[in-house]
């Protein structure tokens, strides 16, 4: 069941997939209906999960389910990577690798590989002050508080 993203609590489990590319603005209005078409179907074991979704920088798709109504479980979290891997197909995108890393330089939002943002940080390109994408957050709380964080104030800061 479709609730809105603001109206979710803050305790409840989110998950960010980046692209390694932006998406048009074509794009990302498809995506949006096609999520909002899988999230109001998305269900575990037969029972509604009350859950949303949320749109950002034409690059980010954070999925988001209300545990306290009823938690997701394998298979519902399958359902849900089994749709970003359509995704990634029909928009010939990488939604799922976690070896990158998404940050700010300036309003430009850059996506390099992990070794490569070693690299950036080795040749004083990316500083402690960088604003990156902590996508390891697990709530809409963290996510709100802790997703575009300075480096040295997200795991990032270990390359420092």
């Amino acid at each position: 069941m479709y609730i809105p993203f603001e109206n979710l609590p803050g305790e409840s489990r989110i998950w960010i997939y980046q692209s390694n590319r932006k998406f048009s603005d074509e794009e990302f209005s498809e995506i949006e209906s096609d999520l909002k078409t899988f999230v109001e179907g998305w269900a575990a074991h037969g029972t509604s999960l009350e859950a949303s979704y949320e749109l950002k920088y034409n690059r980010f798709i954070i999925l988001a389910v209300n545990q306290e109504v009823q938690a997701a479980t394998g298979c519902s979290i399958d359902s849900s990577v089994e749709f970003i891997q359509a995704l990634e197909k029909k928009y010939n995108v990488d939604l799922l690798d976690k070896m990158n890393v998404t940050f700010k330089l300036g309003e430009h939002i850059a996506h390099k590989p992990l070794i490569d943002f070693k690299k950036m940080v080795k040749d004083k390109s990316v500083s402690e002050n960088t604003i990156v994408f902590n996508n390891l957050v697990n709530n809409i709380e963290e996510y709100n508080e802790s997703w575009e964080v300075p480096a040295a104030d997200s795991w990032h800061s270990r390359f420092f």
